[in-house]
């Protein structure tokens, strides 16, 4: 997704931006709905096996094949389609229609047939052993004229719980989207980490061949070697870890995507801006009240409590239903024909006193109402306060980009010099070392930040964005 972006008191960074990040002047565009978009395209072999209760039981089927670079774009499809959390959501939310097509059920009569077929006779006992074999069959239609409320509530209730998970899939999936997306971005840092680290090693073997070098021709101590072999050998430590660190970031997104057991997965996009954000702080915050699933879904508790108290009291009142029997006997052998006969009534109950049970079971219900609309006030604050936190952390990081960007081409320049000055016989061994360590350094400070601001961003999204009111 790309944006644009204007901080009022910092009005140099978009010029920077223009500068350093010269791609980015088609990026500040609002972004265009993700349903717009082309199909995704992913390789079959990172699908996992469709039988979720498959698990590996030999050592080759969980050893790894090969690694397979993905784009973000990639990893948030897999995601879509094959995340736990997702599916576990999509089939609550399918339950939730059958249960209100189960409530809906009331609005119509429900209609039963009964049949059985006797014999009789006079016992094993007696002299006359004449038997008589019988017919008896009934149909019974029922339908409920008035209820006091209690089936429009139970249909009311089950088309907002059928809402509450409609949204619960919404939040779902958006949560799992910035999951997604933070996780690739923690991947990305680990892979330049283990790229800056093998290039802080071969700065040191470097180091190590000149030190080396100039002591074999007489003009370098044995102290600058020592020096070196210290700083190669720090060197060669940070790249296990990062190496380390890299295989952990691949197979936590691998987890998150539900991947087949015998792939592993690498960042195929390079690291660079997300886009750039437009809309002012106070824009966001509203925004964010408009669009976010969770305030909804407390609005959704809300009615569903409203609902069930109405139910509790519908219980005090009169309950008309009508019905209608038709039945049909018919006995073998009498010489009678078959005799049918028919009724049809209507029935009415009023419970005049429960104990009390139907209004403390409204109480409940009233109190749930009451809770709901406290959560609602909190879930508003939590959300201005996250809006507000990742609006700041997409500034700062924004500016952390640029001065990270000049450091980097100081370090640059300033070990170019230590290490001429080294060899003219001005400068030190410990010049060298600290000038590279320098450059490390801020290699890694420039990664972070770019990788600090995409993820600011990525949370700015989701405590925004909807995709149930693009």
């Amino acid at each position: 997704m790309n944006f644009s972006l204007f901080f009022a008191h910092s009005t140099w960074i978009p010029v920077a931006i223009a500068i350093l990040f010269p791609t980015l002047a088609s990026a500040a565009t609002p972004p265009k709905p993700q349903n717009s978009s082309r199909p995704v395209q992913v390789p079959d072999n990172l699908n996992p096996n469709p039988n979720p209760l498959q698990f590996p039981t030999k050592p080759q089927e969980v050893q790894i094949q090969g690694t397979v670079p993905i784009s973000l774009a990639q990893a948030l499809e897999l995601a879509k389609r094959n995340n736990r959390d997702l599916q576990v959501a999509i089939l609550e939310l399918e339950r939730s229609r059958s249960s209100l097509r189960e409530s809906q059920a009331a609005l119509l009569p429900t209609v039963g047939l009964n049949s059985s077929l006797t014999n009789s006779g006079n016992g094993f006992t007696s002299n006359s052993s004449e038997a008589s074999t019988s017919f008896n069959g009934s149909a019974q239609l029922n339908y409920d004229l008035y209820t006091s409320g209690n089936r429009q509530g139970a249909i009311r209730a089950a088309e907002e719980q059928l809402r509450v998970d409609e949204l619960d899939v919404e939040s779902t999936s958006l949560e799992i989207e910035l999951n997604v997306t933070t996780e690739y971005y923690d991947l990305q840092e680990a892979d330049e980490q283990v790229r800056i680290n093998r290039s802080a090693v071969e700065n040191a073997q470097a180091s190590l061949r000149d030190t080396q070098a100039r002591e074999q021709a007489g003009v370098g101590t044995r102290f600058d070697v020592l020096q070196a072999q210290v700083n190669l050998a720090n060197a060669q430590q940070l790249l296990t870890n990062a190496i380390s660190d890299q295989q952990v970031a691949r197979r936590q997104l691998a987890t998150r995507l539900s991947l087949a057991q015998s792939v592993n997965i690498a960042a195929a996009d390079p690291v660079q801006l997300a886009g750039l954000w437009q809309p002012t702080l106070e824009e966001t915050i509203v925004r964010a009240f408009q669009n976010r699933p969770e305030l909804q879904q407390q609005l959704a508790q809300r009615n569903i409590s409203e609902q069930q108290r109405r139910q509790a009291l519908s219980q005090l009142g009169p309950q008309l239903s009508l019905t209608g029997n038709y039945n049909l006997i018919d006995r073998f052998d009498d010489g009678v024909g078959v005799t049918d006969g028919y009724s049809v009534g209507i029935q009415g109950n009023l419970n005049l006193y429960d104990g009390g049970a139907a209004r403390a079971r409204a109480a409940q219900s009233k109190a749930n109402i009451a809770i709901a609309e406290s959560q609602f006030g909190s879930q508003r604050d939590i959300i201005r306060f996250n809006v507000e936190q990742f609006y700041s952390q997409l500034q700062a990081n924004l500016e952390n980009v640029q001065t990270s960007s000049v450091a980097l081409n100081q370090a640059r320049e300033a070990l170019n010099l230590a290490r001429l000055r080294f060899q003219a016989g001005v400068g030190t061994q410990t010049e060298v070392i600290a000038a590279e360590n320098d450059l490390t350094r801020a290699e890694g400070n420039r990664i972070t930040a770019i990788l600090d601001y995409n993820r600011a961003l990525a949370s700015l999204q989701r405590s925004v964005t909807s995709r149930a009111s693009r």
